[in-house]
């Protein structure tokens, strides 16, 4: 673990201490500083955003309730994380996972100022990963995306971490099997032209 994730970590658990005492601001910092990174996280289960931002506080209502009960056992982001997985599972089972129309406001946040070669990329990837199951998905993101150890991914998923290392391996042959085919659908493709 690099520095700056360790006083991360470190700012992060005295954020948890305030929030055991009760201190609101301690959670409104704590929020601020997660919320992208767990909406980014989310989207690997579910393209909803209005789930999404009811995972999240349902995630952060747990985490206000828990505060406490934390041991250190891990980072606090693992910790959140994990957290925020078990409610998105838990959302999906109540809400399911239904296409809705995207919220306009949810892609200007992420992709104001994107290229449109960048969207087009980001948009063949999302192709693929949405080939992959819910739980390839969530290891691909956490590895990939956020940067977690398998070991952190074992925790927040509550699985082993064999597990971990099979969904990965199984995500990663689906997308190698999945991703030309995609690429071949895109009329502005052009990288594969002789």
């Amino acid at each position: 673990m690099n520095d700056d994730a360790t006083d991360s970590d470190v700012t992060d658990r005295m954020l948890l201490q305030r929030m055991a005492a009760g201190d609101r601001v301690a959670l409104g910092v704590l929020y601020r500083s997660y919320h992208g990174r767990l909406c980014r996280f989310l989207t690997r289960l579910t393209r909803r955003a209005d789930v999404i931002e009811e995972v999240i506080n349902d995630c952060f209502w747990i985490a206000w309730q828990k505060a406490g009960t934390f041991h250190g056992d891990s980072r606090v982001s693992t910790w959140l994380m994990g957290i925020a997985y078990r409610c998105g599972l838990k959302a999906l089972r109540q809400h399911g996972d239904e296409p809705v129309e995207d919220d306009p406001r949810h892609e200007e946040r992420s992709a104001a100022h994107d290229l449109d070669e960048d969207r087009e990329l980001r948009d063949w990837l999302s192709k693929g990963l949405e080939r992959l199951s819910v739980d390839q998905r969530v290891v691909i993101e956490l590895v990939y995306g956020v940067g977690h150890t398998l070991d952190d991914v074992a925790v927040i998923m509550q699985c082993p971490v064999g597990t971990v290392k099979a969904r990965l391996f199984h995500a990663r042959v689906k997308l190698r099997n999945v991703l030309p085919t995609l690429a071949g659908d895109s009329p502005k493709r052009t990288e594969n032209a002789p």
